[in-house]
This record gives structure tokens, C-alpha cells and sequence, in this order.
């Protein structure tokens, strides 16, 4: 009987020793994480460093060099609210994802949509806007083509390398030739200049362009392709920076600033005059 109380006994204490292990090992790994999340070290450097890059109107450079556009204002908007500074880091879209590895910066912010590819290589927020792409043609090129013309190998397409255009006009239009270059701006200029017949990018950018030049350019066709979210990127294993971007987000939505922002970007002209036409 004394060996079974025993027994009984230190199966007692390790039980207990195992209920009291299990809640600190849980508060480590919490504080594990805390400590190293990117919040914490933007906290720490006071400046949150943003990837992005260069297309109208989300971000580009004004007549004095100066970045501004959509992304700007929530970059800018999101170090204030965080009380530290913000540096920008303009990269190229095909390398965009591998430089947020590399930590050349803490998150992109640059109208990235979600992809099941990037997907499995970043995390995504919850949408801070939304978007879609249009086609951009040369209109004496193409004018009376319908869309299912397009998909024809005498018909070449243009669109910027590493972006999701690039993705859905090889889908679509797999039989025309596509041309890819670093910068939504080139692309569209080969259409403009007749070499090749048409362009697609995310709107505003093709009613923009075919208002100013309305000779050369223009929207064929009222259809929106792959209409998606866009949210930020971070590294993954990071649930406190993604639990702190999420509920900004969700704040600057009921506030109504996102809405306010997106629109005075994406829906008027007034910012027009500030930038090199």
C-alpha cells in the first residue's frame, strides 16, 4: 500500500509540474515572439522601412523628385500613427518579394494583390483597397478587333514584368505575343509609339492614358480582368505585426480615410499638375 500512495503521489506532482511547465512555456514562446516581430524592431529603430515600386498612381516621383501617390499617403499615414519615421524603398516589382526576405525593408506596401504563389512565400492583411485591369489599345491598330481577335500571334501585348498583367494576359490571350518590361510606363509607350497593339495594367492607368491621348489611345472594352484585393506583404511567422496592420486597416476603413484617399487618387485629377506628363 505505501508503494501505490507513492506511486500515486509522484504521478500527483508530475501531473502538477506538467500543468505549471505547459502555461510558461506558452508565455515564453509568446514573449519569443513578441520580442522578435517586426513591430518590436520598428519600435526599437523608430522607423518602419516600406517597399514599394514606381507606378502611377499608386507611387511615383513628382516634378522635384519627391515620391508621392496612394501608397505614400498610407506609408506616410501608418508611421504617423505609430509614432516613428518612415523610409521608402523603391525596388523593382520582380524583386520585390525576394528583397522583403532579404529584410532590405519590414513590409510592402505597393497595391500587391493576393496569389496563391505569393501566398505561400508571404503573408497577406486584409484588403486597404481594391482594383482591377483594363486594356489599353492603339486604336488604329486594333480599332473594330473584338477581344477574341487579340488571341492571335500577329497581335503583340505589353505588360510589366513580374506583375499580375503579365500573369493574365499569357492566361487569356495565349496565342498573341507578349513583351515584358520593368515599368507599367514602357509598356504603355510601345503601344503609344505602334510597336506593339495593345497594353493591360490596373485603372485608373488605362483611362488616364487614353484621355491624354484620345487620337492614339483608348479603353476597347468596358470588361475588368482579375478585380482583386490588395493588401500588404510582411514575412510570415509574424502574428503581432499582422494582428497591428489588420486592425489599422480596419481602422482607416470605418474612419473613411482609406475610402477618401483611394478616391482622390484613383478618381480625380487634382494631383495631376505635380507630376512630369
Amino acid at each position: 500500500m505505501t508503494i501505490t500512495r507513492r506511486l500515486f503521489g509522484a504521478a500527483i506532482g508530475a501531473a502538477m509540474a506538467a500543468g505549471i511547465a505547459l502555461p510558461a512555456t506558452a508565455q515564453s514562446t509568446t514573449q519569443a515572439l513578441t520580442s522578435e516581430s517586426v513591430i518590436t524592431q520598428i519600435q526599437e529603430e523608430g522607423v518602419i522601412r516600406i517597399g514599394l515600386s514606381l507606378f502611377v498612381p499608386w507611387s511615383m516621383r513628382d516634378v522635384n523628385g519627391e515620391l508621392i501617390g496612394f501608397e505614400l499617403d498610407v506609408g506616410r499615414q501608418l508611421a504617423e500613427d505609430m509614432g516613428v519615421e518612415v523610409e521608402f524603398v523603391p525596388t523593382p516589382w520582380d524583386g520585390i518579394i525576394p528583397a522583403l526576405l532579404r529584410g532590405n525593408f519590414d513590409v510592402i506596401i505597393s497595391g500587391m494583390s493576393w496569389t496563391a504563389p505569393r501566398n505561400l512565400t508571404v503573408n497577406f492583411t486584409d484588403p486597404y483597397a481594391y482594383t482591377g485591369m483594363a486594356i489599353l489599345a492603339n486604336r488604329d491598330m486594333t480599332e473594330g478587333m473584338s477581344m477574341e481577335d487579340l488571341n492571335s500571334p500577329e497581335v503583340i501585348f505589353t505588360a510589366r514584368r513580374g506583375a499580375t498583367p503579365a500573369v493574365v494576359v499569357a492566361e487569356q490571350f495565349p496565342e498573341a505575343e507578349l513583351l515584358l518590361f520593368d515599368e507599367d510606363g514602357a509598356a504603355t509607350q510601345e503601344v503609344l509609339n505602334g510597336n506593339a497593339h495593345v497594353t493591360m495594367t490596373s485603372q485608373p492607368t488605362p483611362n488616364r492614358e487614353a484621355g491624354r491621348h484620345p487620337d492614339t489611345l483608348y479603353v476597347p472594352f468596358d470588361t475588368l480582368f482579375d478585380p482583386r484585393a490588395e493588401g500588404f506583404a510582411l514575412r510570415r511567422g509574424d502574428p503581432d505585426a499582422l494582428n497591428y496592420f489588420n486592425n489599422w486597416i480596419a481602422q482607416k476603413w470605418r474612419t473613411g480615410w482609406l475610402e477618401e484617399r483611394h478616391d482622390y487618387w484613383f478618381n480625380s485629377e487634382e494631383w495631376a499638375d505635380q507630376v512630369a506628363q
